[in-house]
């Protein structure tokens, strides 16, 4: 059990699901999704026993990215951590969702309805991408004037290339998961009732393998491709900051 029911973490034989639960707001991320997604983390790679991990959302999204409404809110995207400036909040973040890709052990993420903003750089964080035929992805900041902050910068242009990840960004448009497909954004799609089951099977799939194999070549697939990525996102974390510190003195210059 995590501390917070809005992140649920079972672990089945050998396969952890960790599931963002909360369908009525589309799974989008507020302190308590962030805290718990770090703790379930935690928990499997204390947990020997585990060979893979399946990450999926709760009802028919995945996740649609930074809870509005939870952000007007003081504190309400708390993760009961005390942070000494923006930029370590930003920080912070982007570690939770770096948990993810540095986990010993293979994370399967499961796609169905939304997946945007960091909904979708936290599924880039994932080793294995699939879909369902509903999915939608985007990543939006630009279109509110703010930068990426949770590894989207850096993470796309390694899984679609540099071209494909800038007209994304840039643009902040949606795909649908046949473009998704296309691109190399997910690995398969499948229709949402069998989305789960098509990920088990995937997990079963590699559990069947020697798990030092496959951890030792996930380490080293991460290292081919992650050589300068801490630099990268610290540069990315900078970026947003700055920004974001720019336009919230620009919504507040009238009131000096």
């Amino acid at each position: 059990m995590l501390k917070t029911e809005k992140v649920q973490l079972e672990i089945k034989e050998e396969t952890a699901t960790i599931s963002i639960n909360r369908p009525e707001r589309r799974n989008a991320l507020d302190g308590e999704v962030w805290a718990g997604l770090e703790e379930a983390a935690l928990k499997v790679k204390q947990s020997p026993e585990v060979k893979v991990v399946i990450l999926t959302g709760a009802g028919k999204a995945f996740c649609a990215g930074l809870d509005l409404k939870a952000a007007a809110i003081p504190g309400g995207l708390s993760m009961g951590v005390t942070f000494r400036d923006g930029i370590e909040t930003l920080q912070h973040v982007s570690h939770v969702f770096s948990l993810y890709e540095k986990l010993p052990v293979p994370v399967i993420v499961a796609i169905k309805g939304a997946c945007m903003g960091a909904g979708m750089e936290l599924a880039l964080a994932g080793d294995i991408r699939i879909s369902a035929d509903n999915a939608v992805f985007s990543i939006p900041e630009v279109v509110y004037g703010l930068v990426p902050d949770a590894g989207g910068t850096q993470r796309l242009p390694r899984l679609v290339g540099p071209g494909m990840a800038k007209e994304l960004i840039l643009t902040g448009r949606k795909i649908d998961a046949g473009e998704a497909l296309r691109i190399g954004l997910v690995n398969h799609v499948y229709s949402e009732e069998t989305l789960m089951e098509k990920a088990s099977e995937m997990a079963n799939e590699i559990i069947s393998l020697s798990p030092e194999a496959v951890q030792a070549a996930k380490r080293a697939l991460n290292m081919s491709m992650n050589s300068h990525l801490e630099a990268g996102l610290q540069y990315e974390t900078a970026a947003a900051e700055r920004v974001l510190g720019d336009k919230l003195n620009e919504l507040f210059k009238g009131d000096s």
